[in-house]
C-alpha cells in the first residue's frame, strides 16, 4: 500500500517510538500514584516528555504542557474553559469540526456569539479582518494553523498581534503542523497550541496536548484524581494537573517522548523541506492533467495536502479507484472541515485528499500521479 493520508494520521512511525511504546507497556506504573520504582520511573518518562515539549514549542517550562487525548480534547479545554457565556468569539471559515462543533456548542447553550474570517476560492484568509471583526465583547480568538483540506497556512503571528494588541487571548490548532513546521510560542504569540501526536509528530494516537505561553487562566474541563492534593474537593489550582485528571497515557506519552527525539535527530527544516518537495513534485504531476482540478494556494508556506476532484465524480468513488486498483490510501469527502467545503464549491462532491509524510518516497509520489492520470483519462 502506498500511504498518502498522513493528514488522518501517520502510518509509518520512527522504529524507536515503537520500541518506546513497547517498552512502556512492560514496565510501566501509574505515574504520581506511588513511591515505588514503577510509579516514579513512569512520572520521569512523563515529566521529560513535558520539558521535550516546552523547548520544542517554545514554552516557559514543563508545567506550561498539559497531555490530552488528543487535539479534539486539547480545543474543547481551551475553548470551553476560556469563553465566558454570552461573549464573542472569532474563528475562521476554515475550521475543522474540533473546532466548530465547541463553539456552536457554546453558542447553542450560553448565548456565545461567533464571528468568521471568510476564506475565498483559493482557501485563504485575511488576517487583518480580525481586525475589523473585534468587539467590547470579544474573549477569544481561535484558528488553524493550516487547513486539513487545502493545506494553506494561516499567519498566526500577525493575528496573534491583533489579538494582543486588544487584550484578547489566541488559540491556534496545530494538527497539521506540529512536528513539521517550527512553531515558537515566544515567536508567535501565540496563547494556546493545541496540538496531536499521531499526525506530523510521528507519534501514538490517543496523544496531544495543550501548551501555554503563560498561566492563562482556562478553568477546568473535567475533574478528578491527580494524585497529589487529594483532600481538595475541588481541582488543583497549579498547572498542569489543574487540566489533566485521571491517569495519563504513559505509554502513548513515552512513544511521543522518542518521536520529539527522532525529530530533532533529522531536523525541523529537513523534514519540513522532505515533505514539501513531495508535495510539490505531486502537484506539479496532477494541475495540468485535463478533467482534474486541484485545490488550495500554493503560492506561499503550506503544509503537505494536495487536494484535487476528477471531473463532476464523486470524491469517494475517485479514492475508491485509488484504494482498490492501485493500492494508493488517500481521504474522500469532507474532512470534517464543512465551511472549507462551502468557500471552495465542493459540498457535494467532496475532495480527494493526497497528505504526504516524511517516509514516503518520490517513487510513490510518481505512482499516484499515473494513478490520478489514468483515472482522469478513463473517466
Amino acid at each position: 500500500m502506498i500511504y498518502l493520508d498522513n493528514a488522518a494520521t501517520t502510518l509509518h512511525k520512527p522504529e524507536s517510538v515503537i520500541e518506546a511504546v513497547c517498552d512502556a507497556l512492560r514496565t510501566m506504573g501509574n505515574s504520581s500514584r506511588g513511591a515505588h520504582e514503577a510509579s516514579l520511573s513512569t512520572a520521569r518518562t512523563v515529566f521529560g516528555t513535558r520539558e521535550k515539549l516546552a523547548e520544542f514549542f517554545g514554552a516557559p517550562g514543563p508545567n506550561n504542557v498539559v497531555f490530552t487525548q488528543n487535539a479534539t480534547e486539547a480545543l474543547n479545554i481551551a475553548i470551553r474553559g476560556l469563553v465566558p457565556a454570552g461573549s464573542h468569539v472569532i474563528t475562521t471559515e476554515c475550521e475543522h469540526n474540533s473546532v466548530l462543533r465547541p463553539l456552536y456548542l457554546l453558542e447553542r447553550e450560553q448565548g456565545v456569539k461567533l464571528s468568521f474570517l471568510k476564506a475565498d476560492s483559493m482557501g485563504n484568509i485575511d488576517p487583518e479582518e480580525a481586525e475589523t471583526l473585534i468587539r467590547d465583547d470579544t474573549s477569544l480568538i481561535v484558528t488553524t494553523h493550516a487547513s486539513n483540506l487545502t493545506g494553506n497556512m494561516t499567519d498566526v503571528k500577525r493575528i496573534a498581534e491583533i489579538a494582543h494588541a486588544h487584550g484578547i487571548r489566541y488559540v491556534v490548532d496545530a494538527s497539521q503542523t506540529a512536528g513539521s513546521k517550527n512553531i515558537d510560542l515566544k515567536e508567535t504569540g501565540i496563547d494556546v497550541l493545541c496540538f496531536t501526536g499521531h499526525k506530523g509528530m510521528m507519534g501514538p494516537q490517543g496523544t496531544g496536548g495543550l501548551v501555554l505561553r503563560e498561566d492563562v487562566g482556562i478553568r477546568p474541563f473535567k475533574v478528578g484524581g491527580t494524585g497529589v492534593q487529594s483532600y481538595l474537593r475541588t481541582q488543583p489550582e497549579d498547572l498542569p494537573v489543574r487540566l489533566e485528571a485521571g491517569t495519563l497515557n504513559g505509554h502513548g506519552i513515552a512513544g511521543l517522548g522518542a518521536s520529539v527525539d527522532f525529530i530533532e535527530s533529522i531536523g525541523l527544516d529537513a523534514i519540513d523541506e522532505m515533505e514539501h518537495s513531495l508535495m510539490m513534485r505531486f502537484y506539479e504531476g496532477v494541475r495540468s492533467i485535463p478533467g482534474v482540478r486541484v485545490y488550495g494556494d500554493y503560492s506561499g508556506e503550506r503544509t503537505a495536502i494536495t487536494a484535487l476532484n476528477v471531473g463532476d465524480v464523486d470524491s469517494g468513488q475517485v479514492s475508491d479507484l485509488l484504494s482498490f486498483e492501485y493500492g494508493i490510501a488517500t481521504r474522500p469527502g469532507a474532512h470534517c472541515a464543512p465551511l472549507m467545503h462551502k468557500a471552495l464549491g465542493t459540498e457535494a462532491q467532496g475532495a480527494v485528499r493526497f497528505s504526504f509524510a516524511y517516509f514516503n518516497t518520490e517513487e510513490e509520489i510518481d505512482l499516484a500521479v499515473k494513478a490520478v492520470r489514468e483515472i482522469a483519462e478513463r473517466i
